[in-house]
């Protein structure tokens, strides 16, 4: 069966672009044009999860601490420093008196305390809320001072911290614009400002005069260009052309098949994100008819190819997937997550799906599920998915969809099984951020409801020794791994690559935004 496409876009805009020789070179001399292959819903860090946002977000606001590259060690940002009480339930960050909005109003502690609690607010309908942990208060005893307390310890906080949506938002304007906010405009703190959305062509940031505060890994932390534009264009091979022929300035969406030859390019840099986190997964809604039996699920997981997947999607630059997750936890290695057909034969044929002379397998009705998922690079990994699916009987009816929509038809129980991938930190983060009963129904998609993976996933993050954290979270992964309730796919590799007007910067592996505060993109 073909896949059933969703809302597609026409490569209207870079096509115009290509036909006009040099319109990159010929914009304003500090105009950045960045490439992309997707969009989101609305630029509000509280109500989306989308790494289209992400992207943007990083450079129109900031967080109270920034990431270094290790992926692991918090550096100052708007909070210059900190103290953590012995307990580790009292964080205190000492915030620097010399930032401004985008709009020109000075930022101080009480925007960070109005932007945590309109992200903590029921109303407000947040997103992964487990990122500020266990909040016990928030207060500003005074406008350079925020005290941050917690009912219980938190070991992860001030990493989660250097997430996007821990940024600092402007409340009179998410006051003033209400459901808008986010998609007619944003006022952050960010190096660039908000000027444009134009959902699925392109945002434009221009530079925020004065900015001087980035996080510490930055030697220079002043914005170098006035102008970033962040293009959509759904299409690889007219992205690496844009690269290549001096259209467009950077990109992290260009197809791996042709990093080698990116490599050689002496016009070009390219800059590979070490370390990096992130996977590629297939999830159940393991509460569907078809799909509540674990051996229904562990068996198509038996029947995914993932070497040659990998191969033939990556060429080689990404990982197949033996283990749900990509970090160093001691766990997660499971006897599902390997190709081997002839099993998941035998564990269908268990369960009583009988193959019938159309080569599909029935038992009370068709073993039919409904996939829905994002268009771009999904479309070749579904129908690779669906061809090993078919071949032990196993009907993929895929719905793609792009991702201005796709994350609100994600949101529903519609289907029974959907793609996704996403960006991690480590194990705690991963399991927080998917597999918690109260984040059903997203970003828990999976409905996975179990009261003792929420009881291991909150001692794992109380733990004030490491080592006793992870050994808790290896608990959980190893029952989540055990339930099948992924197909984890293969774990990814980032590379930034930058055309032949910008100097060399450095990947960033957060969230796969790899230009994280674009406080290096900088001209030739």
């Amino acid at each position: 069966m073909k896949i059933i496409k969703g809302l597609a876009f026409a490569p209207f805009a870079l096509t115009c672009l290509l036909a006009t020789p040099g319109l990159a070179l010929a914009q304003s001399g500090k105009t950045v044009l960045i490439l992309r292959e997707l969009d989101t819903d609305k630029y509000d860090p509280h109500r989306t999860t989308a790494r289209g946002a992400a992207e943007v977000l990083f450079m129109a606001a900031d967080t109270m601490v920034g990431l270094d590259y290790d992926m692991k060690t918090p550096v100052p940002a708007l909070a210059k420093s900190w103290t953590v009480s012995p307990d580790g339930l009292t964080y205190t960050f000492n915030l620097r008196d010399d930032v401004t909005f985008c709009s020109g109003r000075k930022m101080t502690a009480k925007d960070v305390v109005a932007s945590y609690e309109r992200w903590l607010n029921p109303e407000t309908k947040g997103l992964e809320r487990w990122r500020a942990g266990p909040v016990d208060s928030i207060t500003a005893p005074d406008d350079a001072t925020v005290v941050y307390k917690l009912k219980k310890p938190y070991n992860e906080l001030l990493r989660q911290m250097a997430h996007y949506m821990h940024s600092v938002i402007n409340i009179d304007q998410v006051k003033e614009l209400g459901q808008d906010y986010g998609v007619k405009a944003f006022d952050g703190t960010g190096p660039y400002c908000f000027q444009s959305w134009s959902p699925r062509n392109e945002v434009v940031l221009t530079r925020h005069a004065g900015y001087n505060w980035g996080p510490a890994i930055y030697k220079d932390p002043t914005p170098k260009v006035d102008k970033i534009v962040w293009k959509i264009v759904p299409e690889e091979s007219t992205r690496l052309t844009a690269l290549q022929s001096g259209q467009a300035d950077l990109s992290r969406y260009l197809p791996q098949w042709a990093i080698k030859d990116l490599k050689a390019d002496k016009r070009l840099f390219v800059s590979k994100a070490d370390p990096f986190y992130w996977t590629f997964f297939l999830g159940f809604k393991i509460d569907k008819p078809m799909l509540t039996d674990v051996n229904v699920r562990r068996a198509i997981n038996l029947a995914i190819d993932r070497k040659a997947l990998t191969e033939a999607i990556t060429f080689g630059e990404a990982v197949p997937a033996t283990s749900m997750l990509a970090t160093s936890t001691p766990a997660g290695k499971n006897e599902a997550y390997r190709y081997d057909p002839d099993a998941a034969n035998k564990l269908l044929d268990e369960a009583g799906w009988k193959k019938q002379s159309d080569g599909y397998r029935y038992k009370d009705g068709q073993l039919s599920l409904l996939h829905y998922g994002i268009t771009g690079y999904w479309k070749d990994i579904m129908e690779a998915v669906q061809g090993d699916m078919k071949k032990v009987g196993v009907d993929l009816r895929v719905q793609l969809f792009d991702s201005t929509s796709a994350w609100g038809k994600l949101a529903t129980q519609e289907f029974d099984e959907f793609s996704m991938s996403f960006g991690y930190m480590s194990t705690g983060e991963a399991l927080n951020s998917y597999f918690l009963s109260n984040s059903i129904p997203t970003p828990n998609r999976m409905n996975w409801k179990d009261a003792e993976t929420d009881r291991w996933l909150g001692e794992g993050s109380e733990a004030l020794d490491a080592a006793a954290g992870d050994a808790i979270l290896s608990k959980a992964l190893t029952k989540i791994s055990d339930g099948a309730a992924w197909i984890p796919l293969y774990h990814d590799s980032l590379y930034l690559v930058g055309g032949p007007r910008m100097k060399p910067m450095r990947a960033h592996g957060i969230f796969g935004a790899a230009a994280y505060k674009g406080l290096d993109i900088e001209l030739k």
